[in-house]
């Protein structure tokens, strides 16, 4: 059985930006991956093309059949998690082990309040003020 787990130190998944983000990436395989990898990115959701911006990769060498490493990546300053009427663009961390191309993934918030910010909620409040 294949098993694939990111897990963030304290369960935090709210960040701001320059704040070192911290956890472990493990996996339970059958043989020794090729490769496994975690890969820091952030991903837009919604209407029209979905873009993707990998930011950095953390390279685990020479990983065994059933291990857990540690890992951390300083945050960039931008862009900030949103979310939209059309669109919302959304930070994770992808584990990835080849062969095969086996992923898990778990999504964070990155922005300078840890909260994620609404853009149609400012909208409202600014029509409503007026």
């Amino acid at each position: 059985m294949n098993e694939l787990k990111i897990l963030l130190a304290n369960d935090q998944n709210r960040f701001r930006p320059s704040e070192t983000l911290k956890g472990v990436a493990g996996w339970r395989l059958p043989a020794a991956p090729r490769s496994a990898d975690v890969r820091l990115f952030w991903y837009t959701r919604g209407k029209g093309t979905e873009d993707v911006g990998v930011i950095n990769r953390f390279a685990f060498e020479q990983p065994q059949a059933e291990e857990g490493r540690p890992f951390q990546f300083v945050l960039p300053e931008e862009p900030y998690s949103f979310s939209g009427r059309l669109v919302s663009l959304i930070w994770a961390l992808e584990l990835v082990v080849e062969p095969g191309s086996q992923t898990t993934r778990v999504e964070f918030t990155l922005s300078p309040t840890g909260e994620e910010i609404l853009l149609h909620a400012d909208a409202q409040a600014h029509a409503r003020s007026r």
